[in-house]
This record gives structure tokens, C-alpha cells and sequence, in this order.
């Protein structure tokens, strides 16, 4: 569960016509917050973190439609691929207007955006993505009540019986409603990713 998201192969297959806006959509939905959130941490301002998501899906456009799976290879490590070399490149190119005569902190600054992680950074922003997108979900799906007792045990970090307390429930009805909170995440991240490429 630490890989980028994955892409359904139904919508796989209809991005590779690019007269399909709905699919093509969808699948900016899937991927921009990803792209955007490493664009940002890699220290690009908001505007560039947007036109380097424009640039990944310019370049997933033109090369998709001569995409053609690999064994064992699947779509979203090609889409990894595409993106970090996408934004390596964005990093690497030196501004027209720096200064001449660097400083420590601009070879420091430098030395970093080209830290070997970025990889594990967009698998990381993936997995959460993805929670992200299957909360939305599962938060209108079960009472206020259970969300809450979820959040406070699990992302709060709260112990079951402080939990209890501050929610004036039972220590039961907080261990039931984590339980059914993570059962019905799994679930729907299962759902989302459904049969992938």
C-alpha cells in the first residue's frame, strides 16, 4: 500500500483515446493532488507546482497512447517514472534571473532537490491520497459519533479510554466504531483501486 494510486485498467484504456474527457477527468482527479503536493515539497512555488502538473499530464497524454504494458510492469511505476523525471527536470533547470556568484544555501538547496526519496516522497503522497479520498467516503457513510471516536483513537492518537471519556460513550463503543471505521476504509480504498493495471 506505499505505491502510487493505482489506475483502474477500464480507465486506462480510455485515456489512451484522448477524445475521452470523462476518463481523462477522472484521471486528472486521481493524480493532480499527488503531483501538486511533491511539486510543493520539492520547494515550487504554488504557480509552478500547477504547470509542472500540467507537464506530467501533457507528457502522460502524448505517451499514452503508445503505452503498451510490460509484464509484470504496472501502470502507475510508468506514471511514477514519468513524474519524477518530470519534476527532476523542473528542479534541475537553473532560473534566468539567479544570482551569479552562488552561496552556500543555494548548493544546499540544490543538493536536496535531487535527494534520492523523491520516490518514496510520491509513494508516501499516494497512500495518503488515497486515505484521503476513501475517508471522504466512509465519513458520510457512518454517524457523526463513530467518526469522531475514530479520529480521536486512531489520528489523535487519544487512548480508548480518554476517548470514552470526552465522547461520555463506552470504552466498547469506541473499540466497535474504530474497528468499523478501518474495516470500511479498507474496503473502500479495495474498491477504488478495484482491478489495477
Amino acid at each position: 500500500m506505499t505505491e502510487f494510486p493505482d489506475t483502474q485498467s477500464i480507465l486506462l484504456k480510455q485515456i489512451q483515446t484522448f477524445e475521452n474527457r470523462e476518463a481523462w477527468d477522472e484521471f486528472i482527479v486521481l493524480y493532480r493532488p499527488v503531483i501538486y503536493r511533491m511539486a510543493r515539497r520539492r520547494g515550487m512555488q504554488e504557480s509552478d507546482a500547477h504547470d509542472l502538473v500540467q507537464e506530467v499530464m501533457l507528457r502522460v497524454a502524448k505517451a499514452i497512447e503508445h503505452y503498451v504494458p510490460q509484464p509484470g510492469v504496472r501502470f502507475r511505476h510508468w506514471l511514477r517514472r514519468v513524474t519524477t523525471n518530470t519534476i527532476l527536470t523542473a528542479i534541475s533547470r537553473t532560473p534566468r534571473d539567479a544570482g551569479i556568484g552562488g552561496t552556500d544555501a543555494l548548493e544546499q538547496l540544490r543538493d536536496q532537490s535531487f535527494s534520492p526519496d523523491i520516490t518514496g516522497e510520491l509513494e508516501q503522497e499516494a497512500l495518503r491520497e488515497r486515505y484521503l479520498r476513501a475517508a471522504a467516503i466512509v465519513k458520510l457513510d457512518v454517524n457523526d459519533e463513530t467518526w469522531q471516536a475514530f479520529e480521536l483513537s486512531v489520528l489523535k492518537g487519544l487512548s480508548c479510554a480518554e476517548v470514552a471519556t470526552k465522547l461520555r460513550k463506552s470504552i466498547g463503543m469506541v473499540y466497535a466504531s474504530r474497528s468499523r471505521v478501518l474495516k470500511r476504509l479498507t474496503a473502500e480504498i479495495q474498491r477504488v483501486e478495484g482491478n489495477n493495471p
